[in-house]
């Protein structure tokens, strides 16, 4: 895959008002995106939506302004999560659609993610189109003044999403008797989903749900579960529900405090949709960070496993390549494709919630089908160049991967969101892993 110059593995991203995420920026993506979204006659649209980040205004003003320069028609919907947009823009017969979010960023942070008609997440090829035209002279693709767009904002996309999300589950489940902790991380998802789940009849205790622009993911949402898990215990839920910044991820705690992460999860899933007999192909997408205690739990039930590089648009591509319709990733990403073209938090927490009412066991049950295999993550920062491009860090990865053998795996990659190296190892014995690993981030380390 050739470097590219803005796209990450989830779209652009970066401190807010800085380069690249910056109004001028904002608005080259609008044009540049416009242009390769205007085929055919007819009036050309795009939806816009955003988490509540305090800069996401700003970005979502500077959007629009490059959008209806090239003569695009604008909705702008307010917070809303990640798979709404997605949805709307199939739904809606969008051209395009956008999500202003850093996900699980810190609020300085901001992002642009964007989506095709369909609601899929852009290829590489057309994400290096559109990068070739931001920095291109767009003056020449102005729309003529009578061509101008118009923006608009539209009400009742909350609602719709609470719909399309309890239309996931059937028609006669309740959660009725479930007592749930749903964490909204201050983001997109605060309004929608606590109200989804309390319509479906839980009980719902709701924390992380009062954003003021400045507090997303802080010390909430699913990469900060601790409050979570207090308040699961305090409350004497069956079940926490946390999700992230934008919506499109979740973690879950049992009634006992303990986290749960997407593997579980995806497990829990694969399994009852192979049960039901609608687990397509027999199989699963993950990406290469999920444990290999999954894979060996669904190979020993008959259910198979393909390994995608990181990022829940590769873990897509692989399931439309091979015909399934259930991926994820350890992080809470998980894609159904019966329902959505992304990952969806609330959604697989329906699926996992009506897991455990059939069942009627508790999460601490339900939500644990495997041992997971000792795993270490080590987080490099750096300030640039390519360390792993390094002979003396080649030749140790070489000499780690050959330690932690057949029964093990080493994965080394540059994040595609933040300024980091990510040295994962795992295997059976945790000493082993435990050592590669650390030699492994020093070497890297020494050299960045």
């Amino acid at each position: 895959m050739a470097t590219r110059r803005y796209f990450g593995t989830d779209g652009i991203r970066g401190l807010a008002n800085r380069d690249p995420m910056t109004a001028d920026m904002a608005l080259r993506v609008g044009m540049a995106a416009g242009r390769v979204f205007t085929r055919g006659d007819h009036r050309h649209r795009v939806v816009i939506g955003k988490d509540t980040r305090l800069s996401s205004y700003m970005i979502e003003n500077a959007l629009t302004a490059g959008f209806l320069a090239v003569g695009m028609d604008v909705l702008l919907t307010g917070p809303v999560p990640t798979p709404g947009i997605a949805m709307l823009t199939r739904s809606m017969r969008c051209d395009i659609g956008v999500m202003i979010s850093a996900s699980h960023n810190p609020y300085a942070d901001n992002g642009i993610k964007l989506f095709g008609p369909g609601g899929d997440k852009l290829s590489d090829a057309v994400e290096a189109e559109i990068e070739n035209l931001i920095d291109s002279d767009l003056g020449e693709r102005l729309a003529e003044s009578a061509e101008l767009g118009r923006a608009k904002r539209i009400d009742g996309v909350q609602d719709r999403y609470i719909e399309y999300a309890k239309r996931t589950l059937p028609r006669n489940l309740s959660l009725d008797g479930i007592k749930i902790v749903i964490d909204g991380a201050n983001g997109a998802g605060y309004r929608v989903a606590p109200a989804a789940l309390w319509e479906l009849g839980a009980e719902v205790v709701a924390i992380g749900v009062e954003p003021n622009g400045f507090n997303i993911n802080r010390e909430v949402g699913s990469t900060a579960p601790e409050a979570l898990a207090e308040r699961v215990v305090a409350e004497g839920a069956h079940i926490g529900v946390a999700l992230d910044g934008d919506g499109d991820r979740l973690i879950t705690v049992d009634e006992t405090g303990a986290v749960i992460d997407g593997d579980q999860l995806l497990a829990v899933i694969a399994q009852s949709w192979a049960r039901q007999g609608r687990l397509a192909g027999d199989a699963i997408a993950v990406s290469v960070m999920s444990n290999l205690g999954l894979e060996r739990y669904l190979s020993a039930i008959g259910i198979g496993v393909h390994r995608t590089p990181v990022g829940d648009r590769y873990v897509a591509e692989a399931m439309r390549d091979k015909g399934l319709n259930l991926g994820g990733e350890q992080s809470g990403h998980i894609i159904m494709s019966d329902y959505a073209t992304t990952g969806d938090g609330l959604v697989a927490a329906l699926q996992v919630l009506s897991v455990m009412k059939e069942s009627g066991g508790p999460a601490s049950e339900v939500c644990r089908r495997f041992t997971p295999l000792p795993q270490i993550l080590v987080n490099v920062r750096h300030g640039g160049g390519k360390p792993l491009e390094d002979a003396s860090v080649r030749a140790l990865i070489t000499e780690a991967e050959g330690k932690l053998g057949k029964s093990g795996r080493l994965v080394v990659r540059a994040s595609g969101t933040e300024p980091l190296i990510r040295v994962m190892g795992e295997g059976d014995d945790r000493d082993v892993v435990e050592t590669v690993v650390r030699e492994l981030a020093d070497a890297v380390a020494a050299v960045v």
